[in-house]
């Protein structure tokens, strides 16, 4: 069995945390793929106690490189930085938790198969007496940008009367929350659910504000990386064939998040191609 080996480094505030995974190449011999995440979006990648950049998204990467043989840095950047790199050529593909839509791909995203199916929620106080889109009219929410729960919440602004605040990451969206700068926030229903119970978050779930969700997937915004797309569904349908798909989610999200079946993560090639 291949030896996987992570080198972390904390390059200083503002830098990117770069995770290197080194294995036996096996495809494009000395290549070393640049593959792009989020800095915060527990529980698919955070920092934890250790100062160790986790999480589902990496521990993914890490299985489906050593499956593949191939040699990967990992560049925790943030969102919107991680999607500029890709565009820009300086890092090849990029995992974020990235629902995948029809809109992103005629943008110019191209994805991989479906890894995580999850749904968008809305989060307010304990206590609040906000519990429907309704009770938001006048009121202000909060919104991640760029991301799925964003659009969620763009969806519904015009027919329940709210208007959006847009913040840069997760954390400091909760904190406006908290603060009563925003009366709920739009997020991914696993983040917020991790989110709450790790960091002892004084929030809940509006139940039943769930939407039909979407499936996460990695993406490369050039064809020129195709062989990197490639080897990520390829080493997927093999971590999940072997169970190491299975640890991996069971290691993260245990008993607080049901997984979805496999027939609603499935998205084939050819209608990511679409």
């Amino acid at each position: 069995m291949r030896k996987l080996t992570k080198a972390f480094a904390a390059l200083g505030l503002g830098a990117a945390l770069a995770v290197t995974a080194v294995v036996p190449a096996m495809a494009d011999e000395g290549k070393t793929w640049v593959i792009a995440t989020d800095t915060v979006f527990r529980p698919f990648e955070f920092t934890n106690e250790d100062g160790e950049f986790v999480g589902i998204d990496v521990d993914i990467v890490a299985a489906i490189a050593e499956d593949q043989g191939f040699e990967y840095e990992m560049q925790s950047l943030g969102w919107d930085s991680a999607i500029a790199a890709c565009q820009s050529g300086q890092a090849n593909g990029m995992i974020a938790g990235a629902s995948i839509t029809d809109e992103r791909k005629e943008s110019g995203w191209i994805f991989s198969d479906g890894y995580y199916n999850a749904t968008q929620c809305m989060t307010v106080q304990e206590g609040s007496d906000i519990a429907s889109f309704a009770d938001l009219e006048g009121k202000t929410v909060g919104v991640k940008t760029g991301t799925q729960g964003a659009s969620y919440a763009e969806s519904l602004k015009e027919e329940n009367g709210f208007e959006i605040t847009y913040f840069e990451d997760s954390p400091t969206m909760y904190q406006a929350v908290l603060g009563g700068q925003v009366v709920a926030c739009f997020e991914d229903t696993p983040i917020m659910a991790d989110s709450i119970k790790s960091g002892n978050l004084a929030l809940q779930i509006v139940e039943g504000s769930e939407n039909e969700g979407a499936p996460y997937g990695f993406a490369i915004f050039n064809e020129d990386n195709q062989e990197l797309l490639d080897m990520f569904n390829a080493g997927l349908k093999n971590i999940k064939e072997n169970g190491v798909y299975d640890e991996i989610l069971a290691k993260y999200l245990g008993d607080a998040v049901e997984a979805e079946t496999e027939s609603e993560l499935e998205t084939t090639a050819a209608e990511v191609e679409e």
